[in-house]
Parts: C-alpha cells; sequence; structure tokens
C-alpha cells in the first residue's frame, strides 16, 4: 500500500470516528429522552408483580409516568422541529445535463478515475469556490408531490462561474479532483447520517429564529431551537474535526489525478479570485448602485485578469493560456450561463432583485462608459449641487448664474473657515442624502451603498426559483464594501463633478478599466491622477493642485455641466 492511500485510509477512519462520536451524541440525547418512560415502565412493572407497593410509591408511579409523557411529547416537538426543518441551501444556478453535456462527462470521467461516485448534479455559484451540497432533505422537494429523493443519492457539485471562464479544461479537472473525491466520504452510511443530524440541528435553530412567527407557534419552535443550540454545541469540535478528516482524504485520493497541474491550477485560483473581487467591487458595484446590472461579469473576469497579466510582472505567461480551450465551451450556451450568474450575484452581493425590470436592466460592456460610468458622474454631481442649494451656497458668478458650474464646489470648499467647516457640512449633507435616496430605492441594494447586512432565511420552506433558494429573508447576504465615510463620499462627488466638466468642456470621455473600474479618458488615455488634487480640496481645503490639473487638461471650471 503507498504512503497516499496509507493517508487516505486514516482520514477515512478518523472521519468516521468523529462521525460515530456524533452519531453517539444523538443516541445520549435519545436516551435522556427516555429515560423517564424507562422509569416509569420499571416502577409499574413492580406494581404489577406485587413489590413497590402503598399510596407512596403509587403517588412516585404517576408522577413519574407524567414527567415521562411531557418529556416524550417535549422531544417528539423538538424532533419533528428538526425533521422538518430546511437546511441552508447556497443560492446557484442549475446545469442541466442537456445544457452541459462535456462538462458532466468531465465529471463522471473524473469519478470514475477517482473510484468515488459521480456527483448527482452540477450547478453554478457566482464566487470563487467549489464544493459539495446535500439536497437529498425532504424540504428540498420541488413542490408538494415529488417523491422524497433517496439519501444515497450523491451531493450536487457546485462550481465557481468564474473557473469556468478563466481556467482552461485541463486546469479545471484537476482544480475539481479534490472536490469530486469528497463524494467517497459522503456515501458512507456514519458520515451520511452525521452530517444530516447537524444540518438539521442548525436548520431547527434557523427555523426558530425566523421572524414574523406568532406566540402560539413561536413558542415551541423557541424551545425547540434552544434545545437544537445545546446539542449543536456538543457536536461543534466533533462535526468541524470530521469535516476536516474528510477533506483530507479527499485530497490524498485526488493526489492520483494530475497531481502536478494541480499545484499550477492553484496559481490559477488564486489569480482568478483576485480579479474577481476587483471586478465586483470596482466594476460591477458602481453599475448595481445605478439600477443596471453588468450581464457578461464572467466574461468580465478573463478581460481583468489579463490586463492585470499586462500590468503585473507577476503574471507574466498566464495570457499565453488563453490560446488553450476555456473550460467554458464545455457549456454548450455560456452566455446565458454568464447572463444567469452574474443576476445571482447582483442579487448575493447587492440585493438586487431575482429579475429585471424598471430600473434595474443588464447592460453589455460596450455600453457600460455611457449608460453607467456617465450616468453615476453626472447623478452624483446632481446630488452635490443639490446638497449646496440646501446649504444656501450661492451659485459661482457666471453669465448665467443659475446654471451648476464647477467654480461654485471649488470656491465652497475653498471658502473662508477651510475645510473643517464647509467641507464636513456638505459631507454630512451628501452622506444624508445618498442614505435617504437608497433607504426609497425600490427592491436592490438599499444601504448597501453606506454597507448592508449579511442576513439569511433559513427554514422558510422550498422555493421553485433557483434564485430564491433563501426564501424571503432581507438581501444582500455578502456585502462588498463597508460604510462609506462623508470625506469618501464627497471626495467621490468632487470627482464626478470634474469629471463631467472635463467630459463637457475639454473633449474627455468616460470609460471602463478592467481593475479599477470608472475611468476618465483624455485624448483616449486614461488620467489615473485625479485622486490626489481632489482629496487635497476636500481634505485641506487647497484647490491649488486641482486648478493645475484643470489647466493641464484644459477644462474650463466656470462652463456650466449637464446634470441629470
Amino acid at each position: 500500500m503507498s504512503g497516499i492511500d496509507v493517508g487516505e485510509e486514516l482520514g477515512a477512519r478518523a472521519a468516521q470516528a468523529r462521525a460515530l462520536a456524533l452519531l453517539r451524541i444523538r443516541s445520549r440525547a435519545l436516551a435522556v429522552a427516555i429515560l423517564p418512560a424507562a422509569v416509569a415502565v420499571v416502577l409499574f412493572a413492580a406494581d404489577a408483580q406485587g413489590h413497590l407497593a402503598g399510596p407512596a410509591w403509587d403517588a412516585v408511579r404517576w408522577t413519574v409516568l407524567g414527567v415521562a409523557v411531557v418529556v416524550l411529547l417535549v422531544t417528539v416537538l423538538v424532533a419533528v422541529s428538526v425533521a422538518r426543518a430546511r437546511p441552508a441551501m447556497s443560492p446557484t444556478v442549475p446545469v442541466p445535463e442537456e445544457g452541459a453535456p462535456d462538462l458532466y462527462r468531465l465529471v463522471r470521467d473524473l469519478a470514475d478515475r477517482l473510484d468515488v461516485p459521480a456527483p448527482s448534479a452540477i450547478a453554478l455559484t457566482p464566487d470563487c469556490d467549489s464544493w459539495l451540497e446535500d439536497r437529498t432533505h425532504r424540504a428540498l422537494r420541488k413542490g408538494p408531490g415529488a417523491p422524497v429523493e433517496d439519501e444515497d443519492t450523491a451531493p450536487v457539485l457546485v462550481i465557481g462561474s468564474p473557473f469556468l471562464w478563466w481556467m482552461r479544461v485541463a486546469e479545471l479537472r484537476a482544480v475539481l479532483a479534490p472536490v469530486v473525491a469528497g463524494t467517497g466520504p459522503s456515501a458512507h452510511p456514519d458520515i451520511a447520517a452525521a452530517r444530516r443530524f447537524v444540518r438539521g440541528l442548525d436548520a431547527a435553530i434557523a427555523d426558530a429564529a425566523a421572524p414574523g412567527r406568532g406566540p402560539v407557534r413561536g413558542a415551541p419552535l423557541a424551545f425547540a431551537g434552544w434545545v437544537a443550540r445545546l446539542l449543536l454545541r456538543a457536536c461543534r469540535d466533533h462535526a468541524a474535526e470530521m469535516e476536516r478528516c474528510v477533506a483530507a482524504a479527499a485530497s490524498m485520493r485526488a493526489q492520483t489525478v494530475d497531481y502536478g497541474l494541480r499545484i499550477a491550477a492553484q496559481e490559477q485560483v488564486g489569480l482568478a479570485y483576485a480579479g474577481w473581487d476587483r471586478l465586483l467591487t470596482r466594476v460591477a458595484l458602481p453599475a448595481w448602485r445605478m439600477g443596471r446590472w453588468p450581464s457578461r461579469l464572467d466574461a468580465g473576469v478573463v478581460s481583468a485578469l489579463t490586463e492585470l497579466s499586462r500590468r503585473d510582472r507577476l503574471a507574466d505567461g498566464f495570457a499565453l493560456r488563453l490560446g488553450e480551450r476555456p473550460a467554458c465551451d464545455l457549456l454548450e450556451e455560456p452566455g446565458v450561463a454568464d447572463e444567469a450568474a452574474s443576476l445571482l450575484a447582483a442579487r448575493l452581493f447587492h440585493g438586487g432583485p431575482a429579475e429585471s425590470g424598471p430600473g434595474w436592466a443588464p447592460v453589455d460592456w460596450q455600453q457600460y462608459p455611457d449608460e453607467v460610468v456617465d450616468r453615476k458622474w453626472r447623478s452624483e454631481a446632481a446630488r452635490l449641487h443639490r446638497v449646496l442649494d440646501t446649504l444656501g451656497v450661492p451659485r459661482a458668478s457666471a453669465a448665467d448664474p443659475a446654471v451648476p458650474t464647477l467654480a461654485r464646489v471649488m470656491e465652497h470648499l475653498a471658502g473662508p473657515g477651510g475645510p473643517g467647516g464647509p467641507g464636513e457640512a456638505l459631507a454630512a449633507g451628501i452622506g444624508a442624502a445618498v442614505a435617504r435616496e437608497e433607504a426609497e430605492a425600490p427592491g436592490h441594494g438599499g444601504g448597501q451603498g453606506q454597507g448592508g447586512q449579511v442576513h439569511g432565511a433559513a427554514g422558510s420552506g422550498p422555493a421553485d426559483d433557483p434564485l430564491d433558494l433563501w426564501g424571503p429573508g432581507p438581501l444582500p447576504l455578502f456585502p462588498l464594501q463597508p460604510p462609506r465615510t462623508g470625506t469618501e463620499l464627497l471626495a467621490d462627488h468632487v470627482a464626478a463633478m470634474v469629471c463631467c466638466a472635463a467630459v463637457d468642456t475639454a473633449g474627455a470621455a468616460p470609460g471602463l478599466d478592467w481593475l479599477d473600474g470608472p475611468a476618465l479618458l483624455v485624448g483616449g488615455e486614461r488620467r489615473a491622477d485625479l485622486a490626489d488634487p481632489v482629496l487635497s480640496l476636500v481634505e485641506d481645503g487647497d484647490p491649488d493642485p486641482l486648478l493645475s490639473w484643470l489647466a493641464e487638461v484644459g477644462v474650463r471650471s466656470d462652463k456650466p455641466v449637464r446634470l441629470v
């Protein structure tokens, strides 16, 4: 037996030992629950045989019987709550086999080489991760008439959609090898039973914490949640160690498949994560805040990482891989899958609606500069001038004092009292305006601009919509950015006003930088040197650096600017 086989066997045995420990906790809880009933049976059996007679023992017998009945009823309540609670399931985009026969063939071939059961289905997640997810719980059935799935059904393979677009086919196979290898331990009855037990406890806790319960239903569920929390606390260490051992055993088994390529593929995982994070926070988030969602985020990952490869010498050579077959070719309609994953990403990371509608429309990359960047700048510039009007700041001197100009903003921030006076008041006004507008926004990203809250809704009943797997709970689930300070908001709005003035008076144009998002193009080249002059004006009240920048670009601060 090789060292790899020995390591895998040791990991599998350790996982099984932890699973048995979890099942013993379940058995002990059940034993405690039936103990009063067992005592009552002994007492009544003794009475039937003429032992333990007398009024005192009769009182003890009936008291123990009453306690046993109450405990059994409570046990049934907790057991039913745990059995009926809907386990949390990750929101994903399902990939039917007819839509990706080559991908299913790759995964099944991989499972055959690893000698493990093949996953029962494949789904995509808009994140840089891949895992196996058990979806055999009866609460996850599609509709009331659907049959209960066999508990031996293999888990679903969830693949990070950015991997499909950035990785080559061989790299994807190498990355998925340790994930698919996990179906082997998942098929072990003790491990499967232990996982169902832990997931049921977790679901019962979430179900008890769900809002909107009346006192009649809420009190029993709260008690069931309390009991489940006690049991889960006792299980936590064993469950974590079991999963660690399962992962170790799967990793050891996967070393027999494409081991050398896995090392290089893991580098691509890190690179894909870096590009995906930049694309979401710098490119997608501004569009989401404008009520638009980029419909080809995964394709954008390729552009972002290609640009990163061009800029970063550490990434030299990565772009050469683009000549090989991309893993997205394993899908029959990669554009459709990309659009579905992009919409799901908008919902998970920003809280957007599950479908397009008024104020929530898709945008492709060709339209992004005009429909997102230019609109963002002009909306922020308009908000800036509205707040100035609210503060009673006079219009800058011009032929027509009613038109908005950059000079008005600069004169106010550089005026008497320094930035600590007019700057703080203006920043507070902009922050209040942004918060008010986001609170009034219908359904997409309320509060996200200032930093959303992470919420989930498990235990709320099955949903047929693959984009609605978390039920009616508030979104976003995974907000991208912390709250922005007033100074940051003010700097963004002043920079937007400068960009609008550059477009309207100096022939500049809005653009898209794949790593930094909205960009100002002057003469076809990106100008990335605007941030420091703006900060000097906002934080120090010093307009000279910005005046020099405007003169270099040819921007007229006294000319009117078109707003929205």
